[in-house]
């Protein structure tokens, strides 16, 4: 276990010493503060005669890893909202080194000590204080990327030019790179400059990855921070360069009209390498109509890593406080949530919203720890600045990765025929066994089969055909030649893979009316999850009042693959109300009750 460490960097030159910031300080916002605007162009030039790190792209197209993969360290820079940083610290110090960098180590220690926040810690094992300049608490948007050279070889971190004038965050990356003692790969010089943040980019580790259309603003010709100009050619080749990206692979999403930050963490969230948990807002509001056109163009022209379309998981996006949808209405999400190896964090708002988001994550992240962190109180309120729990933490990749790919099994209908498993699994000393693990009632533990090594870097093994009726949960282990070994999912055997051996009669056909399995929670003051069996064409929902009318539509189109539909009751009066399916093949309703 790592102890308690303070160090100390200065980093001279690094700073624009005749610049100075906004009177706001460490409280800067998530968007450019008053007076900031007129500071980019100098700090635009600054960053074009600073040479820090490596400033050519590595020889050999690296592979940035996923958010799911281990994680040797998480970051966080203490400023405002000490509660919630508190609360991220307690938590990720049981997982990973936490990285505070912070003004005042005593100061930060006295805090954690305090009554504040859930009391004092028990010890400060795992926490490491970096007494570094900084700017703001976003350090998402303005830390460095953890990459692999050769896949799973040497940790680098690649770091870009931050899109706001704050020359002490954009310097920071650096800092932890030298403490970790990590090189680091840098894209601030012309003509390999990129202007990019954090918050808008996720990578699924295999060289797919999702922004939204700021990064090609910000590299284009109205751009403010970048020193050369980038068609959108032009930046894919060099994200391939610096990152990995394979052409083709970048998913570049139309910004939302009504979210002044255009960073994707605020809507979605890649769970696993081809499930995107999404955001959803009630039928035509806010920036529901643009996320769901995004999706579609997501799910109908791009495809996993596995070759099949992306599945959707949908999550409600609570209304702000008096449930409102406004345009100006704070986001409220949980997909801006975070992994730190087998825990995931998760902002949470009000519990008639909260209980139904947590459960959501539970169900999609069997055996993960998840916890809920309020960033909606009055106190701490940091959801009003455009950000949550993502927005505020970063994670560094572990130095000896034991990468495991593996696409989960689907239901099957065969009860006669073995279910062969494969797994992808590289280690930088190579891959020495690994095993199948599999059980029908995880109570009972679970059974291991040897795999057979494949060529490229598969293994495979199969789990015995079994009845009609059975539920079977697997996961697959990799014991490396150096002795390292790591399970997929990272959380087995408390979390797994399951699949169901279906009978004949157990779908659902067209010959038959629509079924809806359950309805959630019910009675409710507000959001209720209405999920519904397999349906094909066009599924209709929506809720009806005591007098038959109409009172609100749901949905009106193919169900989604997570066959989900939300409905937030809290602008109805209280009552007894049904929801109503309609399809080709008939009609299903389901009585539920506004508290």
């Amino acid at each position: 276990m790592k102890h308690l460490l303070l160090f100390t960097l200065t980093l001279a030159g690094l700073s624009m010493q005749a610049q100075e910031q906004p009177e706001l300080g460490h409280g800067l916002p998530h968007g450019l503060a008053s007076g900031e605007h007129e500071l980019i162009r100098a700090y635009r030039d600054s960053r074009a005669g600073i040479g820090r790190g490596i400033s050519e792209p590595p020889a050999a197209a690296p592979r940035t890893m996923a958010e799911w993969e281990e994680i040797q360290s998480l970051t966080i820079s203490w400023t405002s909202y000490p509660d919630i940083l508190k609360q991220i610290a307690r938590y990720a110090k049981e997982e990973c080194e936490v990285i505070i960098a912070c003004d005042d180590p005593a100061e930060v220690t006295d805090f954690l000590n305090g009554n504040d926040a859930g009391g004092p810690f028990p010890d400060l094992v795992n926490i490491t204080f970096l007494q570094q300049p900084f700017n703001s608490i976003w350090c998402r948007d303005y830390g460095a990327e953890s990459m692999y050279l050769n896949e799973v070889d040497s940790l680098v971190l690649m770091d870009w030019i931050y899109n706001r004038p704050r020359p002490d965050d954009d310097a920071l990356p650096e800092a932890i790179a030298t403490l970790k003692g990590i090189e680091v790969f840098s894209a601030s010089q012309a003509p390999h400059d990129v202007v990019h943040t954090g918050g808008n980019f996720m990578a699924d580790g295999f060289g797919t990855a999702f922004s939204s259309g700021l990064v090609l603003d910000e590299n284009g010709p109205d751009g403010e921070f970048n020193q050369t100009v980038k068609t959108r050619a032009e930046l894919e080749t060099l994200m391939e360069q610096w990152m990995g990206v394979q052409q083709g692979r970048y998913i570049i999403m139309p910004t939302l009209p009504f979210d002044g930050i255009h960073h994707i963490d605020m809507h979605m969230k890649l769970v696993d390498e081809e499930r995107l948990l999404v955001g959803e807002f009630p039928v035509g509001l806010s920036d529901g109509p643009q996320i769901e056109e995004n999706m579609t163009t997501v799910v109908a022209g791009y495809n996993s890593v596995f070759g099949d379309p992306y599945q959707l998981v949908r999550i409600p996006m609570p209304p702000s406080t008096g449930g409102l949808f406004t345009p100006d209405a704070s986001y409220r999400t949980y997909a801006n949530n975070i992994f730190i190896n087998k825990t995931v964090l998760v902002p949470t708002y009000r519990t008639e919203y909260d209980s139904t988001g947590l459960r959501i994550l539970r169900e999609t992240l069997p055996g993960y720890r998840v916890i809920g962190i309020d960033c909606d109180d009055s106190g701490m309120n940091i959801i009003q600045a455009s950000g949550a729990l993502h927005c505020i933490t970063k994670g560094i990749g572990v130095a000896d990765p034991l990468l495991i790919r593996h696409q989960a099994l689907d239901d099957t209908y065969d009860a006669l025929n073995a279910y062969p498993v494969e797994a992808y699994m590289r280690h930088k000393s190579g891959i020495a066994s690994a095993n199948l693990y599999w059980t029908t009632d995880t109570a009972a533990g679970f059974g291991s089969v040897p795999m057979t090594a494949l060529p490229d870097n598969n293994w495979s093994a199969a789990i015995p055909a079994q009845p009609a009726g059975t539920a079977v949960f697997y996961y697959v282990q990799g014991i490396a030649n150096n002795g390292k070994q790591q399970v997929r999912p990272i959380v087995a055997p408390d979390g797994w893979w399951k699949f169901d051996v279906l009978g004949i009669g157990t779908g659902i056909t067209a010959a038959h009316a629509p079924a809806i399995v359950e309805v959630y929670p019910n009675p409710t003051a507000s959001v209720a999850m209405i999920t519904l069996a397999p349906q094909s064409g066009t599924v209709h929902v929506f809720l009806v009042d005591a007098t038959g009318r109409a009172v609100m539509q749901l949905h009106n189109a193919a169900l989604h693959s997570d066959r989900r539909v939300f409905a937030d009751l809290s602008g109805l009066e209280s009552g007894v109300y049904l929801v109503v399916v309609e399809t080709a093949a008939g009609r299903t309703t389901h009585r539920i009750v506004r508290r």
